[in-house]
């Protein structure tokens, strides 16, 4: 039987017809994809309100006792005694130190017994004067000697005085061998023992008395800080008054009791460009010691309309010029720019750029552009205590 021509024919126009579809499909791209629907970016906002703000600043300083005293001998002798407790609390005017008085309670009955014999010879000499103002008065005796007898009595007079004046001295120098203390305070450390022998006006100090209840403080600040803060106060925008201070210790702990500002010093020193400023800590405890390195933290001022902004809210240009978002009444966004003081905890002082009432975008600027459309939903801060900052930063711009 002969196999029919048409069969090959057939499986090559099938062949044909396989090769033609894939060359079809392969050909076909893929079409766009769906557009997009671009919709209002979203973002947190904030209605910038006025309140009420406390400026501070921390600055480094040192405690120092509000009277210091050096016991020095006035007179010179073998010390005797010592008549305290080192490191105790000692009176004015208490008996520190004993310095033997012998030679100076002699001088004492030496200096009496001249002023007795000075004093005996003006008595001679008063009645010998009125004797002879009464004989001249009847010539019985010569003018001249009435004029020597009456200067005589003058001198008598000043051997009178001279003598209470050795006196008087003998005993200060005697009063001087009981050294007491000038003030009432802590003593330290005596430099000296019993058996001793002092000098009068010595350089070296027998010990220190320091008066430790109130105590200062010391720190310095930069006086552009100062003049800036002075300004703000005098254009009125920080009000002023009585600058209560507070201590925080090297461990962080915080010193209970709160100190007012006494003075700022009247010269800058020309090496730091700094002023000294004095707080008053009351210290019934004993717990601030002389020298002693604390942190203090000064209210400057009070702003009572302050606009504060998360920190987040601002960024900053090339140029670090701060700026933020403000959702306008139409739904668009508008860059404002802004003059910023310093920062209070994770905010910003605005000086300038806000107004009250106006809306803040906080969170979703970066996906923000001027002028475009938001979708806004309230901002809601960091619970307390998840943001760290709880101090004013040192620079001020008013």
């Amino acid at each position: 039987m002969t196999p029919s021509p048409s069969r090959p024919h057939t499986a090559v126009t099938l062949c044909l017809v396989l090769v033609a579809t894939s060359l079809s499909a392969c050909s076909k791209r893929p079409g766009p994809p769906p557009s997009a629907n671009h919709g209002p970016a979203q973002v947190s906002t904030m209605a910038v309100q006025p309140q009420r703000v406390v400026l501070t600043t921390e600055l480094p300083g040192r405690t120092s006792p509000v009277l210091v005293a050096d016991v020095r001998p006035q007179v010179t002798g073998i010390l005797q005694a010592r008549r305290f407790v080192e490191g105790s609390t000692v009176k004015a005017g208490e008996v520190l130190y004993q310095i033997d008085s012998a030679s100076y309670r002699a001088a004492v009955d030496s200096a009496e017994a001249a002023l007795a014999k000075a004093a005996a010879n003006q008595r001679t000499m008063r009645l010998k004067a009125e004797r002879y103002r009464e004989l001249v008065a009847i010539n019985a005796v010569s003018r001249q000697d009435a004029d020597d007898t009456a200067a005589a009595l003058q001198q008598a007079d000043a051997e009178v005085a001279s003598a209470h004046a050795s006196l008087t001295t003998a005993r200060i120098n005697l009063d001087y061998t009981r050294v007491v203390s000038p003030i009432g305070g802590r003593i330290g450390k005596s430099t000296v023992t019993a058996g001793a022998l002092v000098t009068a006006n010595q350089t070296g100090t027998l010990a220190t008395v320091q008066k430790l209840d109130p105590m200062y403080v010391d720190v310095t600040q930069s006086s552009n800080a100062a003049l800036r803060l002075k300004r703000a106060i005098t254009q009125g925008k920080v009000t002023g008054g009585t600058p209560k201070v507070r201590l925080i210790f090297e461990d962080g702990t915080t010193y209970p009791f709160e100190g007012q500002l006494k003075f700022s010093d009247v010269s800058v020193d020309q090496s730091t460009g700094a002023v000294t400023l004095r707080a008053e800590f009351p210290n019934p405890q004993g717990e601030l010691l002389p020298g002693l390195y604390v942190r203090a933290i000064i209210e400057e001022g009070v702003i009572e309309q302050a606009l504060l902004v998360p920190q987040s809210a601002v960024s900053r240009t090339a140029t670090g010029d701060p700026q933020a978002y403000v959702v306008g009444n139409d739904g668009k966004l508008q860059l404002r720019p802004l003059q910023t003081g310093r920062a209070i905890g994770n905010q910003w002082l605005v000086t300038s750029g806000i107004q009250p009432g106006d809306v803040l975008v906080v969170e979703g600027q970066q996906s923000a552009r001027p002028g475009a459309l938001v979708k806004a939903t309230p901002y809601r801060a960091a619970p307390i205590g998840e943001s760290t900052p709880t101090l004013a930063a040192l620079t001020t711009h008013f």
